[in-house]
């Protein structure tokens, strides 16, 4: 039950990013929002680890630690984030989450270019039936008014850098606890970003208020933090059950786009929405096989 239970908060929490950031976006320039949550969430991780991490694994990294953490952190949060709020500019929020849902399927391709990996049969179907589906849901979306395509191919061009980063990260041995990484990642992240936020950040149409403090706060603590600590500790249990509850966020995602956004869903929505969750299936499918015991 408590696996549950956690399970269900770490879906909840990732679909909720998409809409937090629409919301952040109306307040302010997308690389400010970006470059405040990632110092927030990249300070309290550090503080949290350095101040209550009693282990001799909780110390600062060595010089390749730190080349590994720079160059994850590139991916993971400088490219993956820092486009991924720019996208949400002119991508609606539905539509956010259910791209995040295919990263897994991503992964397959660049695992099998980056690591030499063959991809199964049913990871290829699972690729086309979730690719399929994102372009389902967007198309009647694209009218220039919720999503535009650029905003699409921002969004794309992040899940590829996100993608990337996870087929690095499995590619390292870390010798680092995980809220370590994830804190030394964010914080570079953010870094990196600084420079381009100063120099095309609109400062002057920032609106430092409840709704831009308001999604700041989530994105750092409900979703960098408590949605990490959920999804490591998932991890930490079964790879493959972990990744069982990504099924979920498309579902959550268009739920929260359409309650707090007023989003519509329509057929092509709930179609597309089926599409990836299939794609998810068929592309975990061998893996489930020999973890969960259940028949091909």
């Amino acid at each position: 039950m408590k696996n549950i239970l956690i399970g269900l908060v770490f879906s909840i929490l990732w679909a909720s990013a998409s809409v937090a950031t629409k919301f952040g976006v109306q307040s302010a320039s997308p690389l400010i929002l970006a470059n405040v949550r990632f110092f927030i969430a990249g300070i309290l991780l550090l503080g949290f680890s350095y101040i209550f991490g009693k282990d001799e694994s909780y110390k600062l990294p060595n010089r390749a630690e730190f080349m590994q953490l720079g160059l994850f952190g590139f991916l993971n949060t400088t490219l993956y984030l820092g486009l991924y709020v720019l996208a949400m500019k002119y991508t609606a929020a539905g539509i956010g989450s259910l791209a995040v849902s295919v990263n897994p399927l991503i992964i397959v391709l660049l695992s099998a270019w980056w690591l030499s990996r063959r991809p199964a049969m049913g990871e290829w179907l699972g690729i086309i039936l979730g690719m399929s589906g994102v372009a389902i849901a967007t198309y009647p979306l694209l009218d220039g008014a919720t999503t535009k395509i650029e905003g699409v191919i921002i969004l794309l061009i992040s899940m590829i850098a996100v993608s990337a980063a996870s087929v690095y990260y499995a590619t390292i041995k870390w010798k680092l606890p995980n809220l370590l990484i994830n804190g030394w990642q964010v914080m570079l992240g953010g870094i990196f970003l600084l420079p381009f936020t100063f120099i095309f950040g609109d400062f002057s149409a920032t609106a430092w208020d409840f709704q831009f403090w308001g999604s700041v706060l989530w994105l750092s603590l409900a979703v960098s933090i408590i949605g990490l600590i959920c999804w490591f500790y998932l991890l930490s249990i079964d790879t493959v059950r972990a990744s069982l509850w990504l099924f979920l966020c498309p579902l959550f995602g268009f739920f929260f786009a359409w309650w707090l956004m007023d989003e519509p869903v329509t057929l092509y929505t709930v179609a597309g929405t089926l599409f990836v969750i299939f794609g998810l299936y068929f592309g975990q499918k061998a893996k489930l096989a020999g973890k969960l015991n259940i028949k091909k």
